[in-house]
């Protein structure tokens, strides 16, 4: 499975922007997507988690509220709408999704990334 992210750019203070995340590949064995974001010599945060079919999201406390997640599953999409952004939304979001890989006599999730999109946002 490959995963390409797309939508960051640069906006002001209570903008709005959306980012998308295309999945391409063995698409079958994806379970749960999600967004993460990281800013420079932090760790890398979950944003918010859509699940297999769509209807089970969770969103962290930062950006409940203000972000919505979608999730198409037959188009493979995972779409991300940001609201009222503020400065400390500055950052590289990056797609995910859990993918179960073959692991000796049975599977296991594995997490994969895609490259990320900046998003900085302007006070």
């Amino acid at each position: 499975v490959r995963l390409v992210e797309s939508g960051g750019g640069l906006v002001q203070a209570g903008g709005s922007l959306t980012l998308s995340c295309e999945a391409s590949g063995n698409t079958f064995d994806m379970d749960d997507m999600s967004w993460y974001r990281q800013v420079s010599g932090k760790e890398r945060e979950l944003v918010a988690t859509a699940t297999t079919d769509g209807r089970g999201i969770d969103y962290s406390d930062a950006v409940r509220g203000r972000f919505t997640i979608s999730r198409d599953i037959d188009k493979n999409t995972l779409t991300l709408q940001m609201t009222n952004l503020k400065p400390e939304d500055t950052g590289t979001y990056y797609c995910s999704a859990e993918v179960w890989r073959p692991a000796g006599a049975t599977r296991k999730p594995v997490q994969i990334w895609g490259p990320g999109t900046l998003v900085t946002v302007s006070s």
